[in-house]
């Protein structure tokens, strides 16, 4: 038996249980569980990032790097902090991808498929989920640790990267270095070259062992399992005077950064109850498409853009036309930067501010405690939005969207960091919606399985 990597025993506090586990050299983990389950609390543990006390030993490991969507959001932050636009004659665009990769030339060869050799001099403040999510697994990857600690490296990744990063994972395991750990919520991203499989709930891990064996289990799946019939009942629609058709149009569509071009000669009408479906690799504009209809892109003035029959830019109050709109979005979720309970952001999409400012009603608090118990969340109703994890701080943005049941739903990539249980909630309240007459939906989705048959209207950008 060789010497383990880590080893675990007897391990109890607040936040984490592991009676005994092990990491033995040439064996690659995933993490299995749902959103919340303590997967963050035993990456915080084994990267140091949290105390661990002498029952947690690790022998074989001298730099650990970890990719999340927690690191994420601190290095945007970090980002927004430093920003000196304001004091410069020109927009900062930050720290460039190039700089926080320690780069004088190009991308090695063998992190070519990344594909950021064209986002080297782009701040990373500009760039989308996808591809700040690749900027930084380059970043850990060439700063050479011993262990890997990934926490839903395929999230955010269109279907072609996916494929290449498992490739990549695929060929850094036969080489033996770093020790890779997958901290996963769903099974369709285990793969053969995993060798093993350990399931956390509720801040203790229930149960390990080979892959096969574990992912077998009859008590795993039902675990993994989501039965609508368990949902409590939806709220009836805070009503809304619904506008003439159509909802949107966006005539001769164009962005671009400089010299990058990102989409033109864009067509796009959306009527009442033409569910809209949004498609492309990732940076192809998805984003910046929806972003455009919401107005929270500063091109959304020089294109010819009429949302609720407003022509953008005659004068609109673009307060009021979001009054009508619900969002969830990795920009939203990026900038909900404001203190406050989960039960206070689900408010927040009453008025779709960040943050409340505004007094509520008995009904609304209502319908916010409704929605947080459709998201399974009612016994996080007082706990600040920050403590959530990221699963559940995205469940809780999605709780505000859907308070209002607003006229148009604009979702880009709304299942992003759930797991199996929570992205199928998700599917099934869309499915719900568009049996109503109230709220039309476009959304922007890599998943083929998220292309659900009450799209009538496909964009591929």
């Amino acid at each position: 038996m060789h010497v383990p990597l880590c080893k675990i025993l007897n391990l109890k506090t607040s936040l984490l249980t592991i009676s005994d586990w092990e990491i033995q050299p040439r064996e690659c983990w995933a993490i299995l569980g749902r959103n919340g389950a303590g997967k963050r609390h035993l990456a915080n543990l084994l990267s140091g990032r949290s105390e661990y006390g002498q029952d947690c030993l690790i022998h074989g490991f001298h730099s650990i790097e970890l990719l999340s969507f927690e690191a994420q959001q601190a290095l945007y932050e970090e980002e927004l902090k430093n920003d000196d636009t304001d004091f410069l004659d020109h927009p900062d665009q930050g720290t460039t991808v190039r700089e926080l990769l320690g780069l004088t030339t190009q991308l090695p060869r063998e992190l070519r498929f990344l594909e950021l050799d064209k986002l080297l001099d782009r701040g990373y403040r500009l760039l989308s989920s996808g591809e700040a999510r690749k900027t930084l697994l380059a970043q850990a990857i060439l700063r050479k640790p011993d262990l890997l600690i990934l926490d839903e490296p395929f999230d955010s990744l269109d279907t072609s990267s996916k494929q290449q990063l498992q490739d990549f994972f695929q060929h850094l395991l036969s080489e033996g270095t770093p020790a890779l750990l997958f901290l996963l919520t769903t099974t369709e991203e285990i793969f053969p070259w995993h060798t093993h499989v350990a399931v956390m709930e509720k801040g203790e891990m229930i149960t390990h062992g080979s892959r096969l064996e574990i992912l077998a289990d009859a008590d795993v799946q039902a675990l993994l399992a989501f039965d609508p019939q368990l949902l409590p009942s939806w709220p009836e629609p805070l009503l809304q005077t619904p506008p003439a058709d159509p909802l949107v149009v966006l005539r001769n569509g164009r962005v671009s950064y400089g010299e990058t071009l990102i989409f033109e000669n864009l067509e796009l009408t959306i009527n009442k109850g033409s569910h809209t479906l949004v498609t492309g690799p990732n940076g192809s504009g998805k984003s910046t498409l929806l972003n455009l209809l919401t107005g929270d892109h500063p091109q959304c003035y020089g294109n010819d853009i009429t949302i609720f029959g407003h022509k953008r830019g005659s004068g609109e109050t673009i307060w009021e036309l979001k009054r009508r709109i619900g969002i969830v979005s990795p920009g939203l979720h990026r900038d909900h930067r404001v203190p406050g309970s989960a039960l206070h952001i689900v408010l927040g999409g009453c008025f779709d501010s960040i943050g409340l400012y505004e007094d509520v009603s008995a009904l609304q608090i209502q319908h916010a405690k409704a929605w947080l118990g459709l998201v399974n969340l009612s016994h996080h109703c007082n706990t600040s939005f920050k403590q959530l994890s990221y699963g559940e701080q995205r469940l809780v943005l999605i709780a505000r969207a859907l308070i209002k049941q607003p006229l148009l739903l604009v979702l880009d990539e709304p299942t992003q960091g759930l797991d199996e249980v929570n992205r199928h909630r998700v599917m099934y309240f869309l499915e719900h919606l568009s049996t109503q007459t109230q709220t039309t939906i476009i959304m922007a989705s890599h998943r083929f399985d998220e292309h659900l048959p009450l799209f009538v209207n496909s964009v591929a950008l």
